[in-house]
């Protein structure tokens, strides 16, 4: 059975930093494409960064520059960091593990910056 599970989310001021976790049990966690979502208060979930299972990455415009995914296959963990974090930042983050479009959830973390 997959298992994600986020750690690291709180309230932070803006232009902090935040370093988000996802463990991953229950997969070959190494093929995986993982990604990071979020969903701001009221809208709709949005893709923020992805990093393949051959480490490439792609980030949303409303995060390049101030992000970075990474991925510890030993670990079984996908990390997000995002710094000069803004109000809009805020939100449920989620990771996803995908393979071959198998999807699988976290439960979130929330994020909240404020001004």
């Amino acid at each position: 059975q997959v298992r994600l599970v986020e750690s690291g989310g709180g309230l932070v001021q803006a232009g902090g930093s935040l370093r988000l976790s996802c463990a991953a049990s229950g997969i070959i966690f190494s093929i995986y494409r993982m990604a990071w979502y979020r969903q701001p208060p009221g809208k709709q979930r949005e893709l923020v960064a992805t990093i393949t299972s051959r480490g490439i990455l792609d980030y949303a415009d409303s995060v390049k520059g101030r992000s970075t995914i990474s991925r510890d296959n030993a670990k079984k963990t996908v990390y997000l960091e995002v710094k000069s974090l803004k109000p809009e930042d805020t939100a449920v983050y989620y990771c996803n593990a995908d393979y071959l479009g198998g999807n699988s959830w976290g439960q979130g973390t929330q994020v909240t910056v404020s001004s």
